[in-house]
Parts: structure tokens; sequence; C-alpha cells
């Protein structure tokens, strides 16, 4: 995925043409932006915990089916692997708009006497140093596949039993 560093497109008006406003406006802009983020982070929060509920939900019910409802323990484990896939292309959704709001915030903070986000990334060796930080992104994207492999097995455990069955008719 490639996004563009450029600040053409974000500094529209320069200083000297917006007035004696400028300073004001970009700092309360700045930090607007910066709460967007959070905001963003918050969302993301609330749903990985609806996908973990639901995933969670999902896989007790297969534990506590049995008799005649054990037959449609196959549904339950679909639709675990179908909300897991869906989570999991969320958290990419999420990971790459937190990535383009953080490098916006990286270009506001060239005009700013500090720059506290870049420093920050740049003493987290940009994610690039496991040893000193692995992006919550790449943690939380094996939460899914977790979740798909256990519904697969508890599918497959029931395809196994379903076709013993139809062999025993």
């Amino acid at each position: 995925m490639h996004m563009s560093n450029s600040t053409d497109n974000l500094f529209k008006v320069p200083a000297s043409e917006y007035g004696d406003a400028y300073r004001a406006d970009f700092l309360t802009m700045y930090q607007e932006y910066v709460a967007s983020a959070d905001r963003i982070s918050e969302r993301r929060q609330a749903a990985n915990t609806f996908f973990l509920s639901i995933n969670t939900a999902l896989l007790g019910v297969t534990g506590y089916i049995t008799g005649e409802g054990a037959n449609l323990l196959w549904v339950a484990a679909l639709s675990g692997v179908v909300f897991s896939f869906t989570w999991r292309k969320l958290i990419a959704s999420y990971r790459s708009l937190n990535t383009a709001k953080f490098k916006v915030i990286h270009q506001l903070e060239q005009r700013l006497p500090f720059a506290a986000y870049d420093e920050e990334w740049a003493q987290l060796e940009h994610g690039r140093n496991s040893e000193i930080h692995i992006p919550f992104s790449k943690v939380e994207a094996w939460v899914p596949l977790v979740f798909m492999f256990l519904h697969g097995l508890v599918f497959l455990f029931n395809f196994i039993l379903w076709v013993r069955h139809l062999s025993n008719v």
C-alpha cells in the first residue's frame, strides 16, 4: 500500500495568505486531528470487543449443544469463521486508516515547534525492531486467525461425526 507524503495536499493556504489567526487555527486543527486519531482507536477497540464477544459466545455454545441440536454445530462454526474473517479485514482497515492519520500528524508536526509523535515513532524504531516495539495491529491480527482455527476444528470434528453417522445408518 502506497501513501503519499506530499504536503502539497495538506497545506492549501500559506501562513502569509491566511492571516493573523494562522498559528492559533493551526494548533486547534492539529489538536482536533490528534483527537480524531484517538477516536479511531476507541472505535477499533469497540469493534475488537464486539468480535471477541461473538466468537467467544459461538465457541461457548458449541460446548453446550448436544443431542439433536448438535446437527447445527456446523452453522455456528461457519458463522464463527465468517465473523473472524470479517474481523481480520476490519483490523486491516483500521491499521491503514491509523497509518494514514499518523503520517498526516507527522507532517503537521513539521510545522510545530515540537514533534512528539515523530520522536516517539523514531524511539520505537518505526516498529521495525520487535525487541523494542511490536505494533499492536500485528499482534491483534493473530486473534481472528486463532478463532478461525478453533471454529474450523469444530466444523471438521462435526463433519467427521456426521460422516460416521451416515455410514452407520
